[in-house]
């Protein structure tokens, strides 16, 4: 079922996904993030997950059912503001290329530009945190400059190390911890992008501006 051009349907019997169309857009993410903030105080509602273009809503099947729940998210929908949410810049410093980068040559090479030039276009843009998914503090970044897109990799890395900055299709992120992934390594910050410890555990929200900074080894290191 559609509804001003949105799909909602029932994930099993206690969740109800809604579903925007393609392409990604900041207004229709800001439209997820204020239904999100809505329904977290839902007496029915148990969790809600963000996604890229959708929205998961986990119920307490015991108090409401996602048949009974559904025409009541449709109407919250409509309601739905493009109101960004509070947020932040965030600047991360990253070393490029090298031993840091080791798929920077091939994504040069698959964009027909130079390692210098992917460097500039990738620090020159301003990044949109969309949501949190993967691994704790792992935020997918949507504002790549299309020309820098680049397929993943045939065959995934099984270990990735922490703070590796990688392109994955129309996607950049950082990694937060030691991993397997498939996205094209061009970089590597010393940032902590998880710590359990801290409130809020993660460094980036969504909503936050990300902007990379390019430094030397050195000056990251301190």
């Amino acid at each position: 079922m559609t509804t001003a051009s949105a799909r909602f349907y029932a994930l099993g019997e206690r969740a109800v996904v809604i579903e925007s169309p393609p392409p990604v857009e900041e207004t229709c993410q800001q439209k997820i993030w204020w239904l999100a903030r809505r329904l977290s105080s839902h007496w029915a509602v148990r969790d809600v997950i963000p996604g890229m273009n959708n929205l998961t809503v986990l119920l307490d099947p015991a108090l409401l059912l996602p048949t009974d729940f559904r025409p009541e998210l449709e109407a919250l929908w409509q309601q739905a503001t493009e109101e960004p949410p509070h947020s932040h810049e965030v600047r991360i410093p990253v070393i490029y290329g090298g031993d840091a980068g080791p798929d920077l040559p091939d994504v040069a090479h698959h964009a027909k530009l130079s390692p210098d030039e992917v460097i500039a276009r990738h620090a020159g843009a301003d990044y949109l945190v969309y949501f949190l998914g993967f691994q704790p503090g792992f935020a997918y970044l949507g504002g790549l400059p299309e020309e820098l897109a680049t397929p993943r990799l045939a065959e995934p890395r099984l270990s990735v190390p922490a703070g590796s900055v990688g392109i994955g299709g129309c996607q950049t992120g950082i990694y937060p911890a030691v991993t397997p992934g498939g996205w094209n390594l061009i970089g590597r910050s010393t940032v902590r992008l998880f710590d359990p410890s801290a409130s809020p555990p993660t460094l980036l929200q969504p909503g936050d501006r990300v902007r990379f900074v390019p430094v030397e080894a050195t000056t990251c290191l301190k």
